[in-house]
């Protein structure tokens, strides 16, 4: 703390730990990364949940050349999968971490497939060739400013891609299905996390009628580094000398790393019954302008002297503050101390499939005022132009006792297969 004011970049020497196991070398000084900054401690993993879906299982990764999609192959490969099948439409991606993966595991089982999740034929393929009995559904439109600007386009990859995945995946017999969601997906804003909210029930509706095959949502906030985050902007805007590019000053999101995502998609995955949403303790949110003051200090410059923050205004579709959960009293503990479980709103299959209809129809016509419409009619929490709202669910929710329903949680393999309701 002391170092912030002076005009100094700061630098970390390795840890203790990674000198022990020769992790890395004395002389290694690095740049402080981003990751430490955060204000709390990254969540530890329950190993035994980690092995679950994965250790001598088939495992399939949707999106898996993306930056959640390649981060779940990299530790899905540690954790000794029987065989890992790399889906993803991006060429260029695919070989990318096809590539990595064989030479950092050149005794791993892996298959790449280049295809989209749109594609029956092509993931019916991959799921039945190989016998795949775990999926992590990572592939999905994610960028708020594109989705808003093509909102057929983020409506059919992110709704008709994850069903269409997911009763691939029934067909399929697959044994467990994860869908990676997102905070955006709370009362949202925009296209984008008005896109994923359907996709939680799509996947909810699902989980209700396909009792063979175990669904689990998994909602978390912005990821630090991945590919569009601010985090590499700043980095690239301060090597470059240019104003870092913020927004609005209260834009204040929830943050974790990469690594940590992961770790709690696939723990929650393995502590799933069927439908539940999933979501983290993520601490406090923070400010983006605080994030960009504190990468400026670090890097030795002065704010304000040296390089400057500028005022971009809010982009179409953007909250100043998110939300983790819909209702925050529906909110139960699970087998890790830092992973809850909600019980959220849904549908079932009988009343979400006219919407789903409708919503493909004005899908195909790209009528975009009748596809605004025909959102607002399923996510009625919706608002396209909504007030912004500040974050406070899921602080209350922390504050209730859990201790009494840990036991309610136990992981797939440990359980019979009854159904919470």
């Amino acid at each position: 703390m002391q170092l912030q004011s002076l005009p100094v970049a700061v630098k970390t020497i390795p840890t203790l730990g990674e000198l022990l196991f020769n992790q890395a070398s004395i002389s290694t000084i690095r740049n402080i990364d981003v990751t430490e900054l955060l204000g709390r401690e990254e969540v530890l993993p329950n190993p035994e949940l980690l092995r679950t879906n994965i250790t001598g299982k088939v495992v399939l990764v949707t999106g898996a050349g993306g930056s959640i999609g390649s981060e779940l192959c990299r530790q899905i490969a540690l954790l000794n999968p029987k065989c890992l099948v790399l889906y993803e439409i991006n060429e260029y991606a695919l070989y990318q971490i096809d590539l990595e993966l064989a030479e950092a595991h050149p005794q791993l089982l892996r298959v790449p497939y280049l295809g989209c999740v749109t594609d029956k034929c092509v993931l019916t393929k991959a799921l039945r060739d190989h016998d795949v009995e775990t999926i992590y559904h990572a592939a999905a439109y994610k960028h708020v400013p594109m989705v808003e600007a093509n909102p057929a386009q983020g409506i059919h990859n992110n709704v008709f891609g994850t069903l269409n995945a997911a009763e691939c995946a029934i067909r399929s017999k697959v044994r467990h299905f994860v869908l990676i969601s997102t905070d955006k997906a709370v009362r949202p804003t925009n296209v984008m996390g008005a896109s994923k909210r359907i996709a939680e029930l799509v996947v909810q509706a699902l989980a209700e009628r396909s009792p063979d095959c175990c669904f689990a949502i998994v909602r978390f906030g912005n990821v630090l580094d991945s590919s569009g985050s601010v985090v590499p902007r700043f980095r690239k805007q301060i090597a470059e000398g240019k104003a870092l590019t913020v927004t609005h000053p209260e834009v204040t999101p929830y943050f974790m790393s990469i690594p940590e995502a992961v770790r709690l998609v696939i723990q929650a995955g393995a502590m799933a019954r069927g439908g539940e949403v999933f979501l983290l303790d993520m601490g406090e949110p923070i400010r983006i302008y605080d994030l960009a003051a504190q990468m400026v200090r670090l890097s030795g410059l002065v704010l304000g002297q040296d390089i400057e923050i500028k005022i971009t205004g809010l982009r179409p579709g953007e909250k100043l503050y998110e939300e983790l959960l819909i209702d925050g009293d529906n909110i139960q503990p699970t087998l890790h101390p830092k992973i809850y479980c909600a019980y959220e709103y849904k549908l079932s299959w009988v009343a979400l499939q006219p919407h789903l209809r409708a919503l493909q129809l004005k899908d195909k016509l790209s009528d975009r005022a009748a596809l605004i419409a025909e959102i607002v009619a399923l996510v009625p929490e919706y608002q396209p132009h909504g007030p912004t709202r500040k974050p406070g669910h899921l602080a209350r929710a922390r504050s209730r006792d859990y201790t009494q329903e840990v036991d309610n949680f136990v992981p797939q393999n440990q359980r019979n297969s009854g159904k919470v309701r």
